[in-house]
């Protein structure tokens, strides 16, 4: 399975990312868009994970601790590519985020995941292989509590990129 941990968001919170997305939308050329549904922030990209990987990662969740905190998007950027620009929703950098970012992050490589080496950029995906004139911009801050975070599965079902929440820590 293509695992990741993420934090997932209330419909209010995603309902204001489908508004950014549509804005971007409405002003590109070309872009392969979001779903409504698969709008998360994600915390550890996993990759494929056998049954063993999988009870690892769940430990590893379990292991990190956190108490319930701010998330806040406040601007809207991209990373630039060749064939069209990843546009996202950017979250600010908060001492809890990255301490619960990093815990996890380490609790993962200790466990033998061989994780991404660069530095952590909270970000949620808008858009891919975007071509539009709009530029980065701040936004009206908006955000929600973090009380749990989930480990999804990324699979196609029917052609359609498709994340399932398989377990779920809270606190």
């Amino acid at each position: 399975m293509r695992l990741f941990i993420a934090i997932n968001f209330t419909n209010e919170t995603k309902n204001k990312l489908l508004a950014l997305r549509g804005e971007l939308r409405s002003h590109c050329t070309r872009g392969n868009f979001s779903l409504p549904e698969n709008l998360h922030l994600t915390l550890a990209f996993l990759d494929e994970c056998d049954a063993k990987q999988t009870a690892a990662a769940k430990a590893a969740m379990d292991a990190a601790g956190f108490e319930p905190f701010d998330v806040l998007i406040e601007n809207v950027g991209y990373f630039k590519r060749d064939g069209g620009d990843i546009w996202w929703a950017g979250v600010k950098e908060s001492k809890p985020l990255l301490k619960l970012q990093s815990d996890l992050t380490d609790r993962l490589i200790t466990a033998g995941f061989d994780l991404e080496n660069r530095r952590y950029s909270p970000h949620i995906t808008l858009g891919r292989e975007v071509v539009t004139d709009t530029a980065p911009r701040q936004i009206t801050p908006f955000g929600e509590t973090v009380y749990k975070i989930d480990l999804m599965k990324s699979e196609r079902v029917q052609g359609k990129l498709t994340y399932t929440s398989i377990y779920q820590k809270e606190n």
